[in-house]
């Protein structure tokens, strides 16, 4: 028996089935980014932090490692509920080989859809369904996923502006405090930002900002 021979007879039904999980897993952890950042909490949860600094006018404080790494963890926190849920009914059930690949995906995808549902806006849905030219549908089951991710990212966008939104308000106010009294000191050559920035922080400091913010955010989702 020569050498080709025998690789061709080890290449059993269950090897082959092992080598085809291997290359899916190995797929979904290289499109993993994109799905953390449209189909979870994430995109919320970054871009408010993010409107932390230039509401502080702090520039690079905190830095985007810290920013992105906070973000991550407040992610995993949130959806722990979903990933055992995705653990429990889809990947374990298809890694012992009780259910199908297309089995898998189908629970995968119900439970996603069922989280991504609680918050996106029905004129966001209804926006790529139009252009998508979907039939309106009938039970979460029936919405394509391809329609449902942007309508979810769009309206995560716009709540994290709205929060924003909130977030820069009282610091907006003491920039117009300080900027009108230089000006009525006669003092307008002295940049407003640099002496609001410590009131900016001690007001950040004693209203315990980043446990306000962070628990806004929480009890948003």
């Amino acid at each position: 028996m020569t050498t080709f021979e025998q690789l061709i007879n080890l290449e059993t039904p269950d090897s082959t089935s092992t080598s085809i999980k291997l290359l899916i897993l190995l797929t979904l952890l290289t499109l993993a980014p994109s799905f953390l950042i449209l189909m979870t909490c994430f995109t919320r949860v970054v871009v408010v932090l993010s409107f932390i600094r230039p509401a502080l006018g702090t520039q690079q404080t905190p830095p985007n490692q810290l920013i992105v790494g906070l973000a991550l963890f407040i992610t995993l926190f949130v959806m722990s509920p979903v990933l055992s849920d995705l653990n429990e009914n889809a990947l374990k059930p298809y890694l012992d080989d009780k259910i199908s690949q297309d089995e898998a995906f189908d629970e995968a995808s119900g439970t996603m859809k069922e989280f991504m549902s609680k918050y996106t806006r029905q004129e966001d849905l209804q926006l790529f369904l139009k252009y998508g030219n979907y039939e309106q549908p009938e039970t979460l089951d029936d919405v394509p996923l391809l329609a449902l991710v942007p309508a979810y990212a769009i309206s995560e966008l716009k709540t994290a502006f709205q929060i924003g939104f909130m977030i820069f308000l009282p610091f907006l106010i003491i920039d117009m405090v300080v900027a009108s009294v230089l000006m009525s000191m006669g003092m307008m050559m002295l940049p407003p930002v640099m002496i609001a920035l410590p009131f900016k922080l001690l007001l950040f400091v004693l209203v315990d900002g980043w446990h306000l913010i962070v628990e806004s955010l929480l009890r948003s989702m």
